[in-house]
C-alpha cells in the first residue's frame, strides 16, 4: 500500500483524484504498478493490472482510492479487476 500512495502523489491531480495502484502477485512480489494520466486514459487499476500481465492471476491489487464501478469515458475498473483473476 505504501508503494501505491507513493505513485498517487506522483498522478496528474487534476480535474481527477491522484490515484495509485500496485499487484502484487500470488509469491508476494510486485507484478506491475500503475496510475492516472489523465481524463480519458485508463486508470490506476487497469495501467498495473496491464503491467503485471498474466501475473495479476490469483494475486492482489491495492489501489489508494475505492475502484470505479460506472461506465464512463472508460469502462469500470472493477470488471477488468475481476477479469485479471
Amino acid at each position: 500500500m505504501a508503494r501505491s500512495l507513493d505513485i498517487a502523489r506522483g498522478a496528474r491531480p487534476h480535474p481527477n483524484p491522484r490515484v495509485g495502484a500496485v499487484v502484487v502477485d500470488v509469491n508476494g512480489e510486485s507484478a506491475g504498478e500503475g496510475s492516472h494520466a489523465g481524463p480519458g486514459s485508463p486508470h490506476a487499476e487497469v495501467v498495473a493490472l496491464d503491467s503485471a500481465g498474466a501475473s495479476a492471476r490469483g494475486g492482489t491489487i491495492f489501489v489508494t482510492l475505492e475502484p470505479c464501478t460506472h461506465v464512463g469515458r472508460t469502462p469500470p475498473c472493477v470488471d477488468a479487476i475481476v477479469a485479471a483473476g
